[in-house]
Order: C-alpha cells, then sequence, then structure tokens
C-alpha cells in the first residue's frame, strides 16, 4: 500500500509540473564540441521516455553564450520556476546551463532549490536529489568556468600574434576609410579614403574639427578628431597600448601623421584663439591657481584682467573664493609678455649648436633599445608557435615574463624616442621663431596668438610680478 501512495503522489507531481528540458548553443560552435540544439533535444526527450517523464517543454537558446544568464529561454524557464510550473530541470551536459561558476551556483541555491525543483545532467549521471550530486555540481561548474578562462586567454594570445603578423582584429571597429576583407584579414581602402586624406590636409591648411565635421559624411567633430588620431592611417595597428606594422595599405604618410599630432596638441592649448584679448588662455592666477580673464573696465575704455576666484559664476572655475590678486592693466601685461618673448627669441641661436649632438646620442640610444626589442620578439615567436603545437600549458608562465621583459624595453624604447621627438619638436619650434622680432608688427592679432603659444606655456601673475613658463 505505501508503495502504490508513493506512485501515485508521483504520478500527479509528473502530471500538475512541467519537466523542462533546457538546450543550448553559444554562438561560435567551434566551441560546443559538435553538440546541436537538434542533438541535445533528442537525448533529453529519450531520458524521459526511459523516466516515463510525458509532460516536458523544452527551452532552447540557440546562438547564446553561456557566460551569462541573459539568455530569453533561461529567463523564461526561471519566471516559470518561480511561479512554481516547473517540477524539474534537465540538460544534457551541466555547460548547456551555463559556464559561469558563479552563475550555476546561483540557479542551483537560489533558483532550483527553494523552488523545489530537482536538476539532472544526463552526460554527468547526477541529480541534485543528493549531497553527492550537489558536491559534483559545484565541482564540475568550477571546471566549466575554467575552460571558459582558458578559451578567454587563447583567444587572447590568438588575437595578440594575428595582429603582430600585421593582421586586423576583425570586423568590429573598422576606421572611416576602410573596408574588411575578412578572406585576407586585412583593411582595404573604401570610397571615403580619399576623403580621409582630405581632412587631414584641409586640418594642416587651418580648418577645425567642427568645420570639417560639416564638409565630410561623419557623425561629428568628434569623429573627425578618432580619424585625425588612428596611428591605422599610417599602416600601423595599435593593440593593448602596443603599435605593430600592418598589412594594409596606408591612407597618409607617417610625416603628415605627426604633424597633425603636433598640431592637435598645440590646438588644444589655444582653445581660446579666437579671443580678441592677446594672452587668453595663458594667464594664471599665483595667488589661488585659477584662471584669470580680460574684462572691460570703467568708462574709459580700459581692460584689466583679473582672477576667476573673485568674479565668476561657475563653481568650478573658483579656487579661492577669498583671493586678493591684484587687478593689473591689459595693456602693460601685454606689452611686458611681448617684450620678453622677443628678448628670448633673439638667443634662440645661441642653444642650436647643442641640438645635433643630442639628437645624435638618443638615437644611439634608440638603436640598442631597439636591436633588444626584436631579439625578444623573436623569442616570444618561437614561444607563441610551440604554444600553438602543443598546447603546453607550462609555456603560458614564459610568454608572460618574456612579454613583461619586451614591455620593459619597449617603455625604455619609446622614451628614447619621445626624447628625440622633444628635442626636434624645440629645433622646429627654435625654427619657427627665430625671427619674431622682425615680422611681429606685421602679424595678425591671431598669428601673435599662435606665436606666444608656441613660446609660452603659462603667464603666472602675482600681484605686481609676473612669471612667464616658456617652452623653448
Amino acid at each position: 500500500m505505501a508503495k502504490q501512495r508513493l506512485n501515485n503522489t508521483a504520478d500527479k507531481a509528473n502530471a500538475s509540473g512541467i519537466t523542462a528540458l533546457y538546450v543550448r548553443v553559444s554562438t561560435d560552435a567551434q566551441y560546443e564540441e559538435g553538440y546541436s540544439i537538434e542533438a541535445q533535444e533528442k537525448k533529453l526527450k529519450q531520458w524521459c521516455e526511459l523516466k516515463d517523464y510525458s509532460n516536458y517543454k523544452v527551452y532552447q537558446d540557440g546562438g547564446w553564450s553561456g557566460s551569462n544568464l541573459d539568455r530569453p529561454a533561461m529567463k523564461q524557464l526561471i519566471f516559470e520556476i518561480s511561479h512554481h510550473k516547473v517540477i524539474r530541470v534537465v540538460v544534457y551536459k551541466l555547460d548547456r546551463l551555463s559556464r559561469s561558476q558563479k552563475d550555476t551556483l546561483f540557479l542551483l541555491e537560489e533558483v532550483f532549490i527553494p523552488n523545489n525543483v530537482e536538476f539532472y545532467s544526463i552526460n554527468e549521471n547526477f541529480d541534485t536529489g543528493t549531497s553527492y550530486g550537489k558536491a559534483m555540481i559545484g565541482i564540475l561548474s568550477v571546471f566549466a568556468q575554467l575552460e571558459r578562462e582558458n578559451i578567454r586567454e587563447r583567444t587572447r594570445m590568438g588575437m595578440y600574434e594575428r595582429v603582430k603578423e600585421g593582421f586586423w582584429m576583425g570586423g568590429n571597429g573598422v576606421p572611416f576609410g576602410y573596408d574588411y576583407d575578412s578572406n585576407r584579414n586585412i583593411l582595404v581602402p573604401n570610397e571615403h579614403a580619399d576623403d580621409v586624406r582630405k581632412i587631414y590636409d584641409l586640418f594642416l591648411k587651418g580648418y577645425s574639427t567642427t568645420r570639417l565635421a560639416k564638409m565630410f559624411s561623419v557623425s561629428g567633430d568628434r569623429q573627425i578628431g578618432l580619424i585625425l588620431d588612428r596611428i591605422t592611417y599610417i599602416g600601423k595597428i595599435k593593440y593593448n597600448d602596443e603599435v605593430f606594422p600592418g598589412r594594409h595599405q596606408p591612407l597618409i604618410d607617417e610625416n603628415t601623421w605627426n604633424r597633425v599630432q603636433k598640431e592637435r596638441q598645440k590646438r588644444s592649448r589655444k582653445k581660446s584663439a579666437m579671443s580678441p584679448y592677446l594672452l587668453t588662455g595663458l594667464l594664471v592666477c599665483g595667488k589661488c591657481g585659477a584662471k584669470m580673464r580680460y574684462q572691460p573696465w570703467g568708462k574709459n575704455g580700459k581692460i584689466k584682467i583679473y582672477c576667476y576666484s573673485q568674479q565668476s559664476s561657475n563653481p568650478k572655475l573658483i579656487k579661492d573664493p577669498n583671493c586678493n590678486n591684484k587687478k593689473i592693466d591689459a595693456h602693460d601685461l601685454d606689452e611686458l609678455i611681448v617684450s620678453d618673448v622677443l628678448r628670448m627669441t633673439d638667443n634662440i641661436s645661441v642653444k642650436e649648436s647643442k641640438l645635433p649632438q643630442s639628437i645624435s646620442d638618443r638615437q644611439a640610444g634608440i638603436k640598442v633599445f631597439q636591436a633588444k626589442y626584436d631579439v625578444l620578439e623573436i623569442e616570444l615567436k618561437r614561444l607563441y608557435n610551440l604554444y600553438a603545437s602543443n598546447g603546453d600549458k607550462l609555456l603560458i608562465e614564459t610568454i608572460k615574463e618574456k612579454q613583461k621583459e619586451m614591455a620593459d624595453v619597449s617603455k625604455m624604447l619609446n622614451s628614447e624616442k619621445a626624447s628625440v621627438a622633444a628635442v626636434e619638436d624645440i629645433s622646429e619650434r627654435q625654427n619657427a621663431i627665430k625671427n619674431l622680432r622682425n615680422c611681429w608688427n606685421s602679424l595678425t592679432l591671431q598669428e601673435k596668438q599662435r606665436a606666444l603659444r608656441i613660446c609660452v606655456n603659462r603667464v603666472i601673475v602675482t600681484d605686481d610680478r609676473v612669471d612667464i613658463e616658456y617652452l623653448i
């Protein structure tokens, strides 16, 4: 009689609750070991027939990753479990449910068990009805997550090696002016390639990013900025702060790209270049550190310069509301700065004799670091090839050590290159302003503003004292 009552109870539960058959494959079938949706579903239905579970329902997530629970069928399953419509969940293999240990344990501890839902994985042949089954789920979910992390690590390493060989990273993030050739895995110029060349040319001729955005089929001046900054256009690929030669056709020569970068830096320092005042953007209060501005003063047409902290409605500009720095006559300050700048430019020729030797010394250092980097690069490539051929995980630690060594050498190499660039920049600045005194009076206001911003970093005003920080 007891056995008959037990069977009646089981039959009643089977009739009133759903056996949920959950199946999933991700978008990347090569990681799914050949278990198609159809194959999983067939196995699960056969299992139900053996167990005599007739009231079953298939929950199918085709093309969804197991790295999280943001899947349509999974959401529906959780919803119906919470409404007590499901009495058991069955999967072909544990990683079909989730590849995340955290998500697997969440489903088990927070969804299945509180709602009295049994869980079965027929491939691993255990269930949650026993403590052994619960323990095994925790253990297997750890290995499922480990495999996912190994896949991610292999993908990252493969991507790094791919970019090092000059191939593009994939179809996403393709720069304006290029299309992605998936057969050759490289970028190819498209109908907008000439637009990129024109954008670089016009920018160097003085056009702003805002004006350029209105001239070309782009989303705005921000995209113009991205176009001007992308090293991809000189035939290189940047990946994780490293730059590699690419196999794609450059749209811009390296000299043009470098000139644009310098111009970008100059323009970022002179956002106020259209101001009718000579030193706008360069003035700093020596007492509180706030910026200073020109302001018409009185009825006699005089212009005074005063600290933003003393009279600004923008709290971001106020450094000290009690700042008592003196107001200074704008005409007097302009004359003082111009006089000192012209005096500095008169002495530039004295400094030039030191530059060639400095550049030569630095370039010698560059050759040494570059040679060392090239050797390390060859060694790392051999390690990658070994790892690709035998999958020995012990090589990963050696690869990481080699990567760190390369990063250190790369840092020193870049430091040497930056030093040379800085010296060359100084030389360029000096050549540009060598005859500034002779032509100053014939320059327009904007040309004078530009010349000052080449020479001067900032002007610090403290009451009657003025300090000039030079860039030359």
